[in-house]
């Protein structure tokens, strides 16, 4: 009786749809974790149908299943074939087994769709789905990612960054854009600056901190010229960084707008903060000072309409991550990682004008990049095309490359499209600000000084290889460097750290009976003389008798004195002066009976 009535319960058209459901998106979900782990590598379309197609309709289905038997034991209730309220006997052995089968199911499916929930979480987070998803999309900025400087950094950890609270919000703007893309609603290009960001501070400065930076940092640009011969002018200058916190106790450079002890507030008139007509500085000792572009300037009642935003890193570091460069910028990356050959003549003239050309769409700009390079070398320098054809041919893939990283003209995106406000070569950048317009009302200049940001040390027109710093002036040792000690590792005598190691022990080694008890440097000379300082009477002046002829006195010390022993050695030494005594008394040595100190006596 309770076997029918269950399967009739059961039996409804909704618990069947649901059953159904479930059945097929369970093993859809294991098949697809199958794939995934044969492939090796994540794709974002079976990651869209394995953590959200699939997971959304097996939990449709869990929930048919018991709206259906609800439904059908109402119906049967209303009949009069059930009681209004089920009896359950966990004392039956049938209704015990139905029950802790229920349960195991239920243990099982709540293990699968909370890993398949975690899942789903990483997957939202993941590069792939901000990337590929929505591929025609993202492709402009994904490309840019890919090779920046922070293509290892996921993409939630700037846009979104930790915390319960800005994932749900990241999710809810997201819906918008999902809406966009599927009615293809969305702006191109994608409009920047994005709205409504998570402040730096909580992002970029999990790896930035401002007590990072103080200093200056050198930075060598290499620029190619447009002559034939593709010559390199190279400029070497200090960035003064800066920075500043309680920590370091520094307020200078460039990061003093980011010192937490000052607030630097400013009014832009357009979207992409351009035009900054009003600054307001707050200094650490709470002095405010307002500052109005003198070309342009705003009124009260202008500046109220307009948002007052606080300066944080991303006003100059606007395109950490998203770089689109310029056909000049990106030619000069290759020559200088030797991508594209620099003795091909007027390769950098030629490249950067092919990738300046407006083009429909990329498959006719690669066509057209191709046919032009090998075009002009074909007909300008024929000599060189038949000899150097793969040499052409590698540079014509590479300037290729750099058009599909930099130029996206479907999206209508490329360098001119998103200001980048890092220094000042392509756009205003600093000069928005530091332009000598700003004027406070006291009559105080934001001042336009290079040397606030940078100096120049160091500028060099002719450079053999480029991927080397030229250097006028070459490291000196406090001290020159002769015979054996110019050839030798600095590590052997700088072996405790910066400082020198005062004990010439360290490589000369002392004999153990040595009777000196003194440092090295009271007799040699720093200049790495092997010879004493001078005369060893400085210290002996108790010399006498035969050390006083003038033969002996003119003579050097260890010419009989064994050095750092000072023993006089065999009377062979003796013979090097005196030859015609060889022979004279042979068993005796010379000082037995020759007196060289005052006041010895000899029997």
């Amino acid at each position: 009786m309770f076997k029918g009535r269950r399967h009739s319960i059961l039996s409804h058209p909704v618990c069947l749809i649901g059953g159904g459901l479930v059945f097929f998106s369970f093993f859809s979900i294991l098949s697809m974790f199958l794939i995934e782990a044969i492939l090796g590598k994540a794709n974002p379309y079976i990651g869209v149908f394995t953590y959200m197609i699939y997971p959304a309709l097996l939990i449709l289905g869990l929930l048919l299943i018991p709206v259906g038997a609800l439904l059908e034991r109402r119906r049967r209730v209303l009949e009069g074939a059930l009681p209004l309220f089920p009896r359950i006997d966990l004392n039956e052995g049938r209704t015990r087994g139905i029950f802790f089968s229920i349960v195991a199911v239920t243990v099982l499916i709540l293990a699968l769709i909370s890993t398949v929930s975690y899942r789903a979480y990483q997957f939202t987070d993941s590069v792939i789905f901000c990337g590929q998803l929505c591929h025609s999309v993202m492709n402009p900025e994904y490309t840019a990612y890919q090779a920046s400087p922070h293509s290892r950094v996921a993409c939630a950890d700037c846009h979104v960054g930790p915390g319960a609270t800005w994932f749900v919000r990241s999710k809810l703007s997201g819906s918008y854009q999902i809406y966009s893309v599927l009615s293809k609603k969305f702006p191109r290009p994608i409009t920047t600056p994005i709205e409504n960001l998570r402040p730096a501070r909580e992002t970029c400065e999990h790896c930035h901190w401002p007590e990072k930076f103080f200093g200056a940092q050198l930075k060598v640009i290499n620029r190619f010229e447009y002559d034939e011969k593709n010559n390199v002018r190279q400029i070497q200058m200090l960035i003064r960084t800066g920075g500043g916190s309680p920590t370091t106790g520094i307020t200078t450079g460039i990061h003093w707008h980011m010192n937490i002890a000052n607030e630097v507030w400013y009014a832009a008139t357009d979207p992409q903060r351009q035009k900054i007509p009003w600054v307001r500085v707050k200094d650490m000792q709470g002095r405010v000072t307002e500052y109005f572009d003198g070309g342009a300037p705003l009124s009260d009642e202008q500046l109220k309409k307009r948002e007052i935003r606080r300066m944080d890193c991303m006003d100059c570091h606007n395109r950490p991550s998203h770089i689109f460069r310029d056909p000049d910028a990106a030619v000069d990356n290759a020559l200088l990682t030797q991508l594209v050959d620099r003795t091909l003549p007027y390769i950098k003239r030629e490249a950067v004008r092919a990738l300046g050309q407006p083009y429909p769409d990329t498959e006719t700009a690669l066509e057209r990049i191709a046919t032009t390079l090998d075009s002009f070398y074909f007909t300008r320098y024929p000599a060189i095309y038949d000899r150097r054809r793969d040499t052409i041919k590698k540079a014509i893939g590479q300037i290729q490359q750099i058009y599909q990283t930099n130029f996206f003209p479907e999206m209508k995106v490329d360098w001119r499209t998103h200001p980048d406000n890092i220094g000042h070569t392509l756009y205003p950048g600093c000069f928005r600000c530091h332009e000598g317009k700003h004027i406070s009302r006291e009559g105080k200049v934001i001042r336009r000084d290079c040397q606030l940001c940078h100096a120049i040390i160091g500028q060099e027109t002719q450079v053999g290889n480029p991927t080397e710093v030229v250097m006028a002036e070459k490291f000196k040792h406090p001290w020159p460097f002769q015979g054996k000690h110019a050839e030798i590792s600095c590590t052997q005598c700088h072996w405790r750290g910066r400082g020198l190691v005062a004990e010439c022990g360290t490589c000369h080694e002392r004999p153990a009976d040595a009777p000196m008890a003194f440092e090295c440097n009271q007799c040699h000379l720093k200049e790495q003389y092997v010879k004493p300082i001078q005369a060893c009477t400085t210290c002996h002046t108790g010399l006498g008798e035969l050390h006083l002829k003038p033969t002996h006195s003119a003579a050097d010390c260890t010419l009989c004195h064994i050095p750092h022993q000072w023993k006089v050695g065999e009377k062979e030494l003796c013979f090097n002066c005196h030859q015609d005594k060889t022979a004279h008394n042979p068993e005796a040595a010379c000082q037995d009976c020759h007196s060289f100190r005052r006041g010895e006596k000899k029997s």
